[in-house]
Order: structure tokens, then sequence, then C-alpha cells
């Protein structure tokens, strides 16, 4: 299977050092090439170049971008999309004047959450669930991390698991799955929170791992959900079944979760709306991926992660949609991209470079997706002809996808 893309406008996001990220003054250069095609061979890309070197291949399938932007497609590492409807009230809850915290002990958020997964069959949910990757599909996004949590019982959180691995057999979406049993603490353990998570490692993890249903763990580990004593617990148990954690921390204080998630070698810690000095320097040198979701910042109108001083301390960054039905309602990764750039003062270059080479070391890919490099996974997208990269965010409601290609397949023709 061969696809040759002629035509060119620019090629964005080209990287052949072999690094897994990028990290701190870097994160400000992407490389680009003007004038440019590529060719995927049996779902890869083989290589790339000047237009004026474009070969002529045999049996090829032929896309000619007409002058538009070819960037890798988009890797979400954060999201909840296995849910059961929506939770508009809890909008207008936020509306008049409640807080996230003051909903979820009203029974709302998260637990609300439980109860529609609950009452949904496996079928509906992965019905509901496919409509949601065509949307993200559609936006750019061409590998998914996706969580379960909305589950709180082991027969709900297999379920949830059993649809993410559904979809990962039926999308063209490369996807990874997430074990986020520690989302909540379900309504039947109200008092006996360390008793639902000697629960979640005595029966939850061993079940998932029996069925091979996740590529990681995960903990909400801030104020008014788990300690840190229970998230390292947790990650302990996660990582004798072969599942490297990825922490929710810090999202409405300064948890110890950041620290907990660097001295156990997690993949990433997410949300960072607090962070300090301390949990900065913790980040410094480590494997761990911090990964800002500015879409559930802006939707809860909270204050939002300090990227710039991260990224001036060196750090490499990762952007994510954190699509949920509570927090953050949308899965496009462009707007997010826009967010970083309006709201946390990053340039274009350090947002795409945020939300794709480093999104995919978020979930230990970056060797196969992230980057326009020769052998990795052909996943990419085409826009009409910009005027500049800077575009992308500028315009970030503009229509401008106009092809979609994972894995070397063309996947869709979109209008404008």
């Amino acid at each position: 299977m061969k696809l040759l893309i002629k035509n060119i406008g620019t090629i964005v996001g080209i990287d052949e050092s072999g690094r897994d990220r990028v990290c701190g003054a870097e994160m400000s250069h992407i490389g680009t090439l003007d004038d440019g095609w590529l060719l995927a061979v049996d779902g890869l890309i083989a290589d790339y170049g000047a237009m004026s070197t474009c070969p002529a291949v045999a049996d090829a399938e032929i896309i000619d971008a007409g002058g538009g932007m070819l960037l890798p497609s988009f890797c979400d590492s954060h999201t909840h999309l296995v849910y059961a409807g929506s939770r508009e009230q809890e909008f207008l809850d936020k509306i008049n004047g409640l807080s996230y915290e003051q909903i979820a002990q009203r029974g709302g958020g998260i637990l609300n959450s439980a109860d529609r997964l609950h009452e949904t069959s496996e079928d509906e949910l992965y019905r509901q669930v496919m409509e949601r990757i065509d949307e993200i599909i559609a936006m750019g996004t061409g590998l998914v991390e996706i969580k379960s949590g909305y589950g709180l019982s082991t027969e709900d959180e297999l379920k949830m698991l059993r649809v993410i691995r559904r979809i990962r057999r039926d999308s063209p979406v490369a996807v990874r799955s997430t074990f986020l049993g520690a989302h909540a603490v379900a309504r039947a353990y109200t008092g006996r929170q360390q008793e639902y998570v000697d629960m979640v490692c005595r029966e939850m993890i061993p079940a998932v791992a029996a069925e091979g249903l996740a590529d990681f763990v995960d903990v909400f580990c801030d104020k008014g959900f788990f300690t840190v004593g229970q998230t390292e617990q947790i990650m302990r148990c996660g990582a004798e079944y072969g599942m490297r954690a990825k922490i929710h921390a810090n999202e409405l204080d300064i948890s110890g979760g950041v620290e907990a998630g660097v001295r156990h070698g997690a993949l990433s810690v997410d949300h960072l709306e607090r962070m300090g000095d301390e949990q900065i320097e913790a980040l410094r040198g480590s494997a761990t991926m911090p990964t800002m979701l500015p879409g559930a910042a802006f939707f809860l109108g909270m204050s939002y992660p300090p990227a710039r001083k991260m990224i001036d301390a060196g750090l490499a960054v990762a952007l994510a949609s954190d699509y949920n039905p509570g927090s953050s309602p949308s899965g496009n990764m462009r707007m997010v991209v826009s967010l970083a750039s309006i709201k946390m003062k990053m340039t274009p270059a350090e947002a795409i470079n945020a939300a794709t080479l480093n999104g995919a070391a978020a979930m230990g890919e970056s060797a196969h997706y992230g980057s326009i490099t020769r052998g990795k996974v052909a996943n990419v997208f085409i826009t009409k002809p910009l005027p500049s990269l800077a575009f992308l965010p500028y315009a970030h409601q503009t229509p401008v996808i106009r092809h979609i290609i994972l894995g070397g397949k063309h996947i869709k023709t979109l209008s404008i």
C-alpha cells in the first residue's frame, strides 16, 4: 500500500534526531520543509523531500495537497471518552456559582457519570464513543489515550475497558488504554476510602490484567480524592501487573502527586494547574512528562498551568484535551493548542510540539508517532493553504483541515 502526497506548501514537524521529546528552549523550534512531498508505504512514512525531487511511484494513491500544510496528527494523551450521556445540568450549576468540589460533594461529577454508565449497555457505550472518536479524527487526532474511571466497580470498569478494546480494534485512530479505578470512591464505599483502595488493588487490577485491558494505571491524587500514600499503593500494585502509572495531580491543590509520580517513574503527571518551584524541580531530569489540560481550566474557570515557567526551567511539556463530560467536553486539540498560546503564552511551535511529539512521549509512543520521521506511522493531516503556522492557533475555529491520513490510509476528505 502506497500513498504519495504532492504539492505540500509546508511539511511541519520534521524530526530525524531520534529524540523522544522536545525540552525547554528547543520546544520553540519545529522542523519544516517548504514545497514538499511525502510518501507512505505500508502505513509508515517512507520518505519526503522537496517537490523538485518528487519521485514517480507506481501503484500509489496520490493526494494533491494544493499548497496546504502537512502536520503530524495530534497525540492526545489524556481523555475520558467512554461515558454515558452528558452533564449539562452541572454546567448550569457552575454558572450559578457552585465549584467543582461542591458539585462532587452533592453527588454530581464523577459519581453522576458512574451512575449513568452502570445503567448503559456495553453496546450503547460503544455506539456513543465511536461518535466521539469520529469527531476527534476529523479534528486531527491520530493517537489517543482513553481512561476508564466512570465504573468504580470491577464489573463496570471492565465494561469500560472492553469498550476501549473494541475502539482500538475497529477505529483507524491509534488507541492506548488506562485503568482509572481510583477516579473517585464508589458510593458503596462512602466513608471507607482505604477499603476501596484495597479493593482496587486486590480485585480490580488483577481482573484488568487478566484480560490484558490496560496499558497504564492512573489515580486522581488531589484534594478530596486520593492521598499520596494511597496513590503510591495503587502505583506499586499496577507496576506488579505491568501497568506504568499516569497520575492526575495538582488540579485542585498542590497534592504531592507530582513528586509521587516522579518517585515511581510515572509516564506522566497531568493537570498541574497548581504548581510551585518544588514541583518543577522534582520534574527536572526525570522521565515523567508534565501534561497540561487547558481545556479543563477554560471550562472550569480555573487558573492555567504555568507552562511558561516550566518550559523556561528546561522541562518538556505535553498538551492534552481531557475530553470528558464534566470539566472538558471537547476533544478539539487545535483549540487546546490555541488556549496554550493565548492563556499560557506558548508559541505556536511550542504548543504544536507539546501536542504531537511530547504528547506521544506521554503515552510512551514517541518512537512511532508525533513527528514527520522516516519509519514512523504515517498519521498526518493536510490543511488548506495557510499564511503561516501561527494561523492554526490564531484562527482556531476556522475549518482548515482538508485531508486525514491514518496509518498511511486516506481516511477522510473534509469540505472547507
